[in-house]
């Protein structure tokens, strides 16, 4: 098993304002990006690095007439890495000084460039040789073959696990009706997508079986755990076929598995956890759960109204909520799964 952390990384670097709670919010952002964004595949003749209003500006001249493009921080450092200049060094330049620099670092080849431009502001500046997959056709195979899965809880300061910003977007969703029995414990299916259309990372997606997450949003205890990746070269939309593949194999194990942990929870809702409170005490000890645990969850249990297996892990899984500790909570959680499946299919 291995715990994943990649979510609780997005949880602790992303600002509020790049959170988004439901995915059909996260994709009606996107979209309205897409349809704000140009390309424009531009001679670096055409480009003309100057300054306006103490700002490095790209001036674009056509026709006789000249358009400021203005950079943000990462199309700035993009045009540092063109002039194969430092962008800690330009950094304390003035703006006029800057300007002077990149005239005369970068390069005046006769391949275009690829700018992708909102307004009058430049997102990003490439070579020829990018590939572009906006983020709004990736969350549209992601409605379209996960229709069951959700955001996880909230994490640490509301972070949805949803977020998209201006330099890459990164999806966390889980389906929390999916439970199944995966070698005598509980998993349930879930998975992470991310992509970027200004080059600073990869499109791919992960998927995986997971037993808990934590307000950190780290993935606790996560098997069969699959990964693609690809970088923003060639035919990039073919990876969207690769993409929806691993959705539809990760959706078709989860239909299969779950009908057969139906029919566990089902046997586990009338099937009694032993003829009385105390085999039902000498059971939970059986199964390595202390003494005080185990008599919390029986009395639980019989104010639920039975004696059932089911009313017993649900017990214990309530009671597990009160430990102070991450690591006593899975403990007694994973217990709990295990009793489940061992009981019911006794």
């Amino acid at each position: 098993m291995a715990n994943l952390d990649k979510a609780s990384r997005e949880l602790f670097r992303r600002q509020p304002d790049e959170c988004f709670p439901s995915i059909p919010s996260l994709w009606q952002h996107c979209y309205r990006q897409k349809e704000r964004a140009q390309e424009a595949w531009l001679p670096p003749t055409s480009l003309t690095p100057s300054s306006v209003d103490d700002a490095a500006v790209l001036t674009f001249a056509q026709g006789g007439k000249e358009t400021p493009l203005r950079l943000n921080d990462w199309s700035f450092g993009q045009l540092c890495r063109f002039a194969k200049v430092g962008k800690e060094t330009i950094n304390r330049l003035t703006s006029e000084t800057a300007a002077r620099v990149f005239s005369e670092t970068l390069p005046k080849g006769q391949k275009p460039w690829q700018l992708l431009v909102e307004g009058t502001r430049v997102r990003s500046v490439h070579a020829a040789s990018y590939s572009r997959l906006y983020n709004a056709d990736l969350l549209s195979v992601v409605r379209e073959f996960a229709v069951d899965f959700e955001p996880p809880p909230k994490g640490v300061g509301g972070g949805t696990g949803l977020y998209a910003g201006e330099q890459d977007m990164f999806c966390f969703l889980i389906d929390p009706t999916g439970w199944a029995e995966i070698q005598g414990e509980a998993f349930a299916p879930g998975f992470f997508v991310w992509n970027s259309e200004v080059g600073r990372r990869t499109v791919g997606i992960s998927t995986f079986w997971f037993q808990a997450i934590c307000g950190n949003h780290i993935v606790w205890d996560a098997v069969e755990v699959t990964e693609f990746s690809r970088k923003h070269t060639g035919n990039i939309y073919e990876s969207l076929s690769e993409v929806r593949r691993i959705l539809e194999s990760l959706v078709a194990k989860r239909d299969e598995r779950r009908d057969g942990f139906v029919r566990v929870i089902e046997k586990a809702m009338t099937n009694r956890f032993g003829d009385d409170a105390d085999e039902a005490l000498k059971l939970l000890s059986k199964q390595g759960i202390g003494k005080k645990l185990a008599t919390r969850a029986v009395e639980l249990a019989q104010q639920q109204g039975g004696m059932t297996i089911f009313a017993v892990v649900d017990a214990l899984t309530r009671l597990s909520q009160e430990q102070a500790n991450v690591g006593d909570r899975l403990a007694v959680d994973h217990q709990a799964a295990r009793l489940l499946t061992e009981a019911a299919m006794a």
